[in-house]
């Protein structure tokens, strides 16, 4: 179905179009064919100042994230030493993550804020994309809490057993398994026919995912297996960190609440919470709303707030919270901005 196919719907069931959502909202056993309509109808029907404002937060993170990640991503590359170690190189490979989500998220609201529907395939291709960068950025972050896991409980064996060498093998594994991982997804939506033509011109990432989790039987266990495997990852950052907190609670680098230790831990620990709570929202969001507990444009504005502001926001906060800290970086970043500031002073010629 094209544009014109979708506006020519559009146009004729709009009557039909209330009377369904009144449906919805009072009935707790509506079949799939109405809920992809009512979908395929809000798609069509969105509030452009509503849709226009959930463009600010998107535009503002990728313009914040513009000018810090490709600079620390400069000092990580461009220094020899930094460059050599293994929590240099997966901190390198988060943010690269998460600029290139922040570089296409963005792409993805503000085409959908000014109505430009996208070609079918361009729009499965876009959130390929997404998901391939969003899973990159998790995966490499349950990588960095295992590195420091292994770094403090094994120092003298962690050069052998993390090597730069290594790493770089495990960066190229990490993005294997985000490729894959979505890849399978995409292959199954594509398979059982579960893309709706309507609403991938517009796009929309929320509305596509309570579609997802309304789907065919096999596109549910696809997004369950999903769910699994986040909250696996969630599951071992969480055991990582109690595991060292314990490990090293007689050291007594935890006394003072302002010690380097403890302001590390917290923002590490903040960045993570905004990593998966956002994931968790939206999973519970999407059930609720599937099972008519609330109405559906809540269900969706929910899912817009939750993907356009707190999936994002992580994204942002990693490089402030997470590779300012790190001292060697800090550095290199002062002495590029004190090199910036020098100027060649000519010598002033002497009256003759």
């Amino acid at each position: 179905m094209d544009f014109s196919g979708c506006a020519l719907v559009k146009k004729e069931n709009a009557t039909e179009y209330r009377h369904r959502e009144t449906e919805f909202n009072s009935s707790s056993n509506l079949d799939d064919a109405s809920l992809y309509y009512l979908l395929e109808e809000w798609a069509l029907n969105p509030s452009g100042t509503n849709m226009k404002m959930f463009l600010i937060p998107p535009v503002v993170c990728l313009v914040a994230g513009v000018l810090i990640i490709p600079t620390i991503l400069f000092v990580i590359f461009s220094t020899f030493s930094i460059r050599q170690e293994t929590r240099y190189l997966l901190l390198g490979n988060a943010l690269l993550s998460d600029l290139i989500y922040l570089l296409f998220y963005t792409l993805s609201a503000a085409l959908n804020a000014a109505h430009v529907h996208l070609p079918k395939e361009a729009c499965v291709l876009l959130l390929f994309l997404l998901a391939v960068a969003y899973c990159g950025g998790l995966f490499t972050a349950a990588a960095i809490v295992l590195d420091t896991y292994i770094a403090i409980l094994f120092p003298l064996r962690y050069i052998a057993i993390l090597p730069p060498s290594r790493t770089k093998k495990i960066i190229v594994l990490l993005w294997m398994c985000s490729g894959a991982f979505p890849g399978i997804f995409f292959l199954v939506l594509s398979s059982t026919h579960s893309f709706v033509p309507c609403v991938l011109e517009m796009c929309s990432v929320p509305v596509i995912l309570i579609l997802t989790l309304n789907g065919t039987d096999a596109v549910k266990l696809c997004f369950w297996l999903s769910t699994t495997v986040i909250f696996l990852c969630l599951s071992l950052i969480f055991c990582c960190y109690a595991i060292l907190y314990f490990k090293t609670k007689q050291s007594g680098i935890w006394e003072s609440i302002c010690s380097r230790a403890s302001v590390t831990f917290l923002m590490h620990n903040t960045v993570l919470f905004f990593y998966f709570f956002p994931l968790l929202a939206l999973f519970v969001e999407s059930f609720l709303c599937i099972n008519v507990v609330i109405r559906l444009q809540t269900g969706i504005w929910v899912s817009l707030t939750v993907c356009n502001v707190l999936m994002i926001l992580p994204k942002v906060l990693f490089p402030f919270l997470y590779g300012l800290r790190y001292r060697e970086i800090s550095a290199s970043l002062k002495s590029i901005v004190r090199r910036k500031h020098l100027r060649p002073v000519s010598p002033t010629p002497s009256p003759s």
